[in-house]
């Protein structure tokens, strides 16, 4: 089985080299970049597994980097950023990224936090108990397809359409359609959604949740997905 390759791109030599060793030491193979620039030419060049982005990168910044990748390829992101609190993790969730993790940070974390994520790309075919949604709105089916109004989700060939065109999602977008539409009309909430999605066995930043909400909104329609104030999100049936 051929290992994941991991793109890693960070300007601190200290934090690049020792990460990249950190990597390696429990079977990735590693391309590690000093900036934005020679981090795209490496991904168009390498097609990782999967793209570590800092931030405040020289050259090409960590948010249009992930941006020019998911322009792209859905190969799946995690941006990392010295400060939680920062809007640079908002603006590169809005930018394609699927995670963040912040710096300082643990080697063991990391190495979770990519397999998590490797995981739900590795099988994005949806959750658990898909299909047995709540009485409220349930979906229609026809031979594995959800119909939503003018949405349709195949989960079988892992597709979505709506008014008849296709839409593209990233496969952290799917897989959120794909527990939205096993429940619809029942309010989930952004701890179930972090677990269930995002694979975190810990507490999350409920962030990534809101984010790639928005996100799927704009490809799906506004309307299509609730907030419930105090509680979380439903999909309309």
């Amino acid at each position: 089985m051929a290992e994941t390759h991991v793109l890693f791109v960070e300007d601190d030599d200290v934090i690049r080299e020792a990460t990249q060793l950190a990597l390696e030491r429990v079977g990735f193979t590693v391309t590690a970049m000093p900036d934005g620039l020679s981090g795209l030419e490496a991904f168009r060049a390498d097609r990782p597994d999967i793209a570590l982005l800092d931030v405040m990168v020289p050259g090409l910044d960590g948010v249009s980097l992930c941006r020019r990748i998911r322009d792209e390829s859905t190969v799946p992101v995690i941006m990392l950023s010295a400060r939680a609190d920062s809007i640079d993790v908002v603006l590169g969730l809005e930018a394609g990224a699927d995670d963040y993790v912040t710096k300082p940070f643990d080697g063991a974390v990391l190495v979770a936090r990519i397999r998590a994520v490797l995981r739900r790309f590795g099988h994005a075919a949806g959750p658990d108990g898909l299909g047995q949604g709540g009485a409220e709105g349930d979906a229609e089916t026809f031979g594995g397809v959800l119909v939503f109004g003018d949405l349709e989700v195949d989960t079988d060939g892992m597709e979505v359409r709506r008014a008849g065109e296709q839409v593209a999602l990233t496969p952290t977008e799917m897989r959120l359609l794909l527990e939205f539409s096993s429940a619809p009309g029942t309010v989930l909430s952004r701890d179930r959604l972090l677990e269930r999605v995002w694979d975190y066995g810990w507490g999350g930043d409920t962030r990534v949740v809101d984010v790639h909400v928005q996100r799927l909104r704009t490809k799906i329609g506004q309307d299509r997905i609730d907030t419930v104030r105090g509680f979380g999100y439903k999909l309309r049936g």
